[in-house]
């Protein structure tokens, strides 16, 4: 029976204690918080989207980097086993819109419950407010782990200490310091899921949210990401579930590159909009174009698209010219933006980049490097989009890692 050390109490962690316990090792889990799971309880806005109900090859189409090396853990720990987990665990499960899975209770401090109850049960030791300082090893292999307290020695450590993303949770980057000193390498870290701050002034739309708008992001000639759905206006540019999508496939690319463009009114072709634009201009025709635009779009969203298109608001409808009303369809068609940088960490959803996934074994989430050492969840070089991706990729590295620890 070997002894393993876990760094780290988030879901990662939590699951590869469960794993390693389960198969009669002496697991201690070392936290650095008063309590585990702290980036749990803000996913989903509260209610911890657990997983994604859908098959192993759907959840690899969803992950943005790491796919390959993630199909062992996938395939082994797929999203059925995790809500089978949780459902052993006494932890009633739904699923909504897009296969995502919620606890019944839209608690996920009762996700967090259950990955503790289920340590516990395994005989895991949880040892709060310790910080592991230094991972030490003897030749090629771990041998201790040493904390603000104390030493402890053992036969495995797994590093399950998440990203850069919601530092107040506790995700300080401490795992890249281990694995950096460890001589691995770590690809340089990049928010993800996260807002895109424009060039342009937008506040006149800020608030505004919109249902069923294109976003189109180019680099060059080249369409990166073209997609319908669901896109917020801020006080500093763009959100909301698109926008989300969208920065985790641009995230690496610098934004000097990047051209955005939305289509407010993907449902009309460019003739039936402007057949639309003709006759609500004659319709209307003594009104201000402010006014005359309100049956198009909100006011505020008006605003940017008439000065877009460089047309006064004030301006009386039947004094448009055929230039402006074709610069205000453009607007309306393909309203041009420009990115100028991700919000921070503290917005981002999760950290892109990390432990680099070469030096990691994949049917084991072992060190190819030093012997005993074990990674698993958010701290490696492995993202996905948003559904409840990114927290099965936790769950399934945490439990391969625990498996071989």
């Amino acid at each position: 029976m070997g002894n393993v050390i876990v760094i780290g109490g988030g879901a990662a962690g939590l699951m590869a204690a469960y794993a390693a316990a389960s198969r009669g090792q002496r697991v201690v889990l070392l936290e650095k918080n008063e309590k585990l799971g702290k980036k749990i309880y803000i996913t989903g806005k509260g209610r911890c989207n657990v997983t994604n109900d859908c098959p192993p090859e759907e959840f690899l189409a969803n992950v943005v980097r790491g796919g390959k090396f993630l199909t062992r853990a996938a395939y082994a720990f797929p999203p059925s086993r995790t809500m089978a987990f949780f459902e052993e665990q006494g932890l009633p499960l739904k699923v909504e819109r897009g296969n995502r899975v919620f606890p019944v209770s839209d608690h996920a401090s009762d996700v967090t419950k259950a990955l503790e109850r289920a340590c516990l049960r395994a005989g895991v030791e949880i040892r709060f407010g310790e910080t592991a300082l230094e991972i030490e090893r003897r030749e090629n292999a771990v041998c201790a782990v040493r904390t603000q307290k104390t030493r402890f020695e053992c036969d495995s450590v797994i590093v399950a200490t998440g990203g850069l993303s919601y530092p107040s949770t506790g995700s300080t980057g401490d795992g890249y310091s281990f694995a950096e000193a460890m001589g691995h390498s770590c690809v340089p870290r990049v928010p993800s899921l996260v807002g895109i701050e424009l060039a342009e002034d937008v506040s006149a739309a800020q608030g505004i949210s919109l249902k069923n708008a294109v976003l189109t992001a180019k680099r060059g000639k080249k369409t990166v990401m073209s997609e319908m759905g669901e896109l917020l206006f801020t006080h500093y540019g763009v959100s909301g579930p698109l926008v989300l999508t969208l920065s985790a496939l641009v995230n690496r690319i610098p934004f000097s590159e990047i051209s955005l463009s939305i289509d407010f009114k993907p449902a009309l072709d460019e003739k039936k909009l402007e057949e639309r634009l003709l006759r609500d201009f004659a319709e209307r025709k003594n009104e201000m174009m402010k006014n005359v635009m309100r049956g198009l779009l909100p006011s505020g969203l008006n605003e940017l698209v008439l000065r877009a298109a460089r047309v006064s608001g004030s301006k009386q409808a039947n004094s448009v010219t055929k230039e402006e009303r074709r610069a205000i369809l453009t607007a309306l068609k393909a309203f041009p933006l420009t990115p100028t940088k991700l919000r921070g960490y503290e917005e981002a959803v999760v950290t892109s980049g990390g432990v680099e996934l070469k030096e990691i074994d994949p049917a084991t989430m072992e060190s190819k490097l030093v012997k005993g050492l074990f990674f698993c969840g958010e701290v490696l070089d492995c993202d996905a989009f948003t559904g409840g991706f990114n927290l099965q990729i936790a769950f399934c590295t945490g439990y391969m890692a625990g498996e071989n620890a």
